[in-house]
């Protein structure tokens, strides 16, 4: 795999962050769960400089806003001598193991890195940061790594039905007394990974915690002032602060993080989704459709207009989103792409929001008004460079699975492809956008279809669900459970599942849809569209293999509460993250 493109030319647009007001919020009764944006702290003038080591992979603006949000300053290492000379340092792996020890190895920062683990100065490392301190890792290799840790890092084996990537809220299991972890027993913390590093007796003195996700592997190492997580903690909310916090400020005791029922494993996802268009003023709301259509059913016929997305984004945080989902459904094609909207709304929204940010609408090459032509990968680069975690396709997807049916090659030429291979799949969701058309039996069409719940309005029994492209305007000839099971195979992470069907009616979700297209696929399915009250949000947990439930417009209008849907299903038995 080739190292991620770095910034250049007009794909820099600096690192200045903008400070957008936003919504203060109020902490819930319930438990007394504190306000995750109030953990901050002020740093001494004197010791308020952490080194940070960015190679240029995916999105670590998150790592960034995360210490500055704690007081401190940001020294970047431009060379291996940075390394040596710091005094903290933080590694926030991002990428392909192999891409990123190529870079290491060339730049001479492998070595120093050694060196300075070696004389055992603070150093903090996360997901892949802990990864290459392995002997090597079976990822595209085997990939010899640092060596610092006896141990060679695997993937999780999908072969049985385990869901890979790992994508989610985890519960640790601490084996060791460290200061970095102290208050995190019982939380859950956030993963985003397909390899592993596995525990052994020639590791274990290195170990703080585990993981279980099929089965156990290593979350955390702790030797002296060297540590390393597994997980993501600038995505981990406020328990992520916390761990943060003790490791810059190795005298503080940290935040503390409100005590709640105990984690136990994988939980379930709540995502809060903003549909951000261009009102007809021009300016960026979050609006919500009713069957794709967002504007006004009264005379004016005008966009809805639900709210501002870095306000509301930064509320749904407060109020204990598992993760944000903006999907920009204006084209924004006239703009030369440093100057995109939602790049602004990206860098805003990740100053104030800890948990993981996805982006989507526009993923595709495209030339702006100036007559610059910009490549997908291009397009994508930015978004994670302006604090995207996740970037979602939708109909490049469609016809980049078409071609493949059609031919059975993978070219590695369609966006999905391009954006696997550079920042991993788990860094890439397809959004898939299905009407239901019923017939009166399956072989009537050449697409899977699924005995439905409800009958069809001449009585049928079943129906296949057709994908459409460009918001649902243009039907393709190609099935959502063909398409899941393409896209998969084209290097998709995670599927978003909505239905136009359902959109906006708050009757449920589709349940047919989503049991056919999860059970097809090993990888994590969102089910979207139709939410309207908490039992909808159990029922497809408890009916389907999704691992997350998205909504929207229940959100905005206030209809239902992020916390009353995370106290049902809490209270029937679905595993959650309560902050």
């Amino acid at each position: 795999m080739p190292p991620p493109p770095p910034p250049q030319g007009a794909m820099a647009t600096g690192a200045a962050n903008h400070a957008v007001p936003c919504s203060a919020g109020r902490p819930t009764k319930r438990n007394q769960r504190r306000n995750p944006a109030s953990l901050s702290v002020r740093a001494s003038s004197e010791a308020n400089t952490v080194t940070l080591l960015d190679y240029g992979a995916g999105n670590v603006r998150s790592v960034r806003n995360a210490i500055r949000h704690l007081g401190f300053n940001i020294r970047d290492v431009r060379s291996p001598e940075d390394i040596l000379s710091a005094d903290r340092l933080v590694f926030p792996g991002v990428g392909a193991f192999g891409s990123a020890m190529d870079v290491l190895t060339r730049t001479g920062m492998a070595d120093a890195l050694r060196e300075y683990i070696r004389r055992d100065r603070p150093f903090l490392g996360i997901c892949l940061g802990l990864q290459l301190l392995f002997d090597s890792s079976e990822e595209n290799g085997p990939v010899s790594g640092l060596g610092v840790i006896p141990g060679v890092v695997r993937r999780f084996d999908s072969s049985e039905g385990l869901i890979v990537p790992h994508i989610g809220w985890n519960a640790l299991q601490i084996n060791k007394d460290t200061q970095l972890l102290q208050g995190v027993d019982g939380h859950h913390v956030y993963f985003v990974h397909s390899y592993y590093a596995p525990p052994s007796d020639a590791n274990r003195d290195w170990i703080s915690s585990t993981c279980n996700y099929g089965e156990s592997f290593i979350s955390s190492i702790s030797m002296g002032n060297i540590q390393a997580v597994q997980f993501h903690p600038e995505k981990s909310g406020a328990t992520g602060l916390s761990i943060f916090e003790k490791f810059l400020s190795p005298n503080s005791s940290g935040a503390k993080v409100p005590s709640h029922k105990k984690a136990s494993k994988l939980a379930k996802r709540v995502i809060a989704c903003l549909d951000v268009r261009s009102n007809d003023n021009g300016d960026l709301v979050v609006t919500k459709g009713d069957q794709y259509d967002v504007r006004d059913h009264s005379s004016s016929k005008e966009v809805r207009n639900l709210g501002k997305p870095v306000e509301l984004a930064s509320q749904y945080y407060i109020d204990g989103a598992d993760e944000v989902s903006f999907l920009n459904i204006t084209g924004f094609r006239a703009f030369p792409l440093g100057d995109l909207p939602m790049l602004e709304v990206l860098r805003c929204a990740s100053e104030k929001v800890f948990v993981p940010l996805t982006v989507g609408g526009g993923i595709r090459d495209f030339t702006d008004a100036s007559g610059r032509y910009y490549s997908s990968l291009e397009v994508a680069s930015e978004y994670f460079r302006s604090g995207a975690d996740k970037i979602s396709i939708g109909s490049d997807a469609v016809f980049a699975a078409e071609a493949y049916l059609q031919t059975g090659v993978k070219t590695g030429k369609s966006s999905l492809e391009q954006i696997s291979r550079v920042y991993g799949n788990q860094a890439v969701v397809v959004s898939i956008d299905p009407r239901r058309v019923y017939v009166k039996s399956p072989d009537e069409v050449q697409f899977k279809t699924v005995k439905v719940s409800s009958k069809g309005p001449l009585g049928e029994e079943y129906a296949w669900y057709q994908c459409t492209v460009s918001g649902g305007r243009d039907s393709r000839p190609i099935g959502a459970y063909e398409l899941a099971q393409a896209v998969e195979e084209l290097g998709a992470g995670e599927i978003l599942l909505n239905c136009i069907d359902c959109d906006g009616q708050g009757c449920g979700f589709d349940i047919d849809l989503i049991k056919m297209v999860s059970d097809a696929v090993t990888i994590p399915v969102i089910a979207s569209s139709g939410a309207g009250s908490v039992e909808h949000f159990s029922e497809v947990f408890e009916k389907t293999n999704a691992s997350a439930a998205l909504a929207a417009g229940i959100f905005h209008r206030k209809e239902v509460p992020i916390l009353a849907v995370k106290e049902h299903l809490e209270d029937a038995g679905v595993e959650v993250r309560m902050q």
